[in-house]
C-alpha cells in the first residue's frame, strides 16, 4: 500500500512540473490539412453593359419583387389582392412609344430604355388568374453604376388576349421599387455572378 501511495505521488508530481503529456499529431489535429469548398458567394463589379446589366436583373426580379410585396402587405396590414411574379422575360431594347407629353427628359437626351414582360399569379377570393405585365424601365447610367428613372406598364390577362390597359406610371409601383433595391445591391456587388445557365 505504501509503495502505491508513493508511485501515485511522483506521477503527479510529474505531471505537475512537466505539465499533461503531449497529444498525439492525430488527437491535436483530428482534421488533416484538406483544401475545404467556400460556400461564400465572390463579389462582382456592377456590368456596365445593359445588356448583361438587363440579363441579371430579370433573372433576379422575381424574388425581389415577390419580397417587396410581402413587406409592404405586412406594413400596411393590408388584406389587398397580391400578385406573385412568376417569371420575367427577355427584354427588348428598342424605344417605346408612350404617347406625347408623357415622358419628356430635361436633358434632351432620352436615357436607355429596357421593355420586359412579367408573368403574375393573382389569387382572388374563388380563384387564381394569370396576368402579363408590360415594362419598361428608364435607366442612367451614372460615375456610380446604374441607377432607376421611371417605369411604365400595361397590364393584360394572359392567356385570354383581351385588350392591354393604356400605360400608367408606375414608378413607386412593386416592380420599380424592386428594381431599384436591385440596382443598389448591384452598385454594391451583392448579386449573384452571371452564371452559365442564364439566358442571354
Amino acid at each position: 500500500m505504501g509503495r502505491y501511495l508513493h508511485t501515485t505521488l511522483i506521477a503527479c508530481l510529474a505531471i505537475a512540473l512537466t505539465g499533461w503529456p503531449a497529444r498525439s499529431p492525430a488527437i491535436a489535429n483530428p482534421m488533416p490539412d484538406e483544401p475545404t469548398d467556400t460556400f461564400i458567394r465572390p463579389d462582382m463589379a456592377c456590368p456596365a453593359d445593359l445588356d448583361t446589366l438587363t440579363t441579371l436583373l430579370l433573372r433576379d426580379l422575381p424574388s425581389y419583387a415577390n419580397r417587396t410585396s410581402q413587406r409592404a402587405a405586412s406594413l400596411l396590414e393590408s388584406d389587398r389582392q397580391q400578385s406573385y411574379v412568376l417569371l420575367a422575360e427577355k427584354p427588348d431594347f428598342a424605344p417605346l412609344t408612350l404617347g406625347p407629353g408623357q415622358y419628356n427628359p430635361t436633358t434632351g437626351a432620352a436615357p436607355p430604355q429596357v421593355f420586359f414582360v412579367t408573368l403574375e399569379r393573382q389569387y382572388t377570393a374563388t380563384e387564381a388568374r394569370l396576368l402579363e405585365h408590360y415594362h419598361w424601365v428608364f435607366l442612367t447610367e451614372t460615375p456610380s453604376g446604374w441607377r432607376f428613372v421611371m417605369m411604365f406598364s400595361r397590364l393584360a390577362n394572359y392567356p385570354d388576349g383581351q385588350p392591354i390597359t393604356p400605360p400608367r406610371d408606375t414608378s413607386y409601383g412593386v416592380l420599380a421599387e424592386a428594381t431599384r433595391q436591385w440596382l443598389n445591391d448591384c452598385r454594391t456587388e451583392n448579386i449573384a455572378p452571371l452564371d452559365e445557365s442564364d439566358p442571354p
